[in-house]
């Protein structure tokens, strides 16, 4: 079977990620958790996930240091990063955009649905059905 988009998932609070990464895992995406920032940028730099969804208030190294080290790595530069925060607030979020952030979604505005489609929008490859799932036209009538 072909290979899974991967996805780097870095969310220290364990229930939303799981919450989160379920969902990307049922629609085919392979999903990495990271539940820190250093941790998640060690991820980020050794697996070279296809997309990034990062929180900012992480424990060792916040979401913005990981956006800044991330951006700052050629290695690591062009992978989109989606931040998945709580925080509302236009001062972060148009931080997280001048560093390079692709997207800035609020976690109560977002469903584990919505990251599918959020990965959709900005081009990334959908993820592949697994063998055996794939369904039949429906016949004519």
């Amino acid at each position: 079977m072909p290979e899974s988009l991967r996805v780097l998932f870095i969310e220290d609070d364990p229930a939303i990620a799981e919450m989160y990464a379920l969902k990307l895992d049922l629609d085919g995406y392979a999903v990495s958790v990271a539940a820190d920032g250093e941790s998640g940028l060690e991820m980020a730099r050794q697996g070279q996930p296809q997309a990034i969804f990062l929180d900012i208030r992480l424990p060792q190294m916040d979401g913005f240091a990981v956006l800044e080290a991330l951006r700052s790595d050629p290695a690591t530069q062009t992978i989109p990063i989606l931040m998945l925060s709580n925080y509302s607030d236009p001062d972060y979020i148009g931080r997280a955009m001048n560093l390079g952030a692709a997207a800035y979604l609020i976690k109560t505005e977002t469903s584990p649905a919505d990251l599918s489609k959020r990965l959709a929008e900005l081009g990334a490859p959908a993820p592949l059905q697994p063998q055996g799932l794939e369904t039949a036209p429906a016949p004519a009538l």
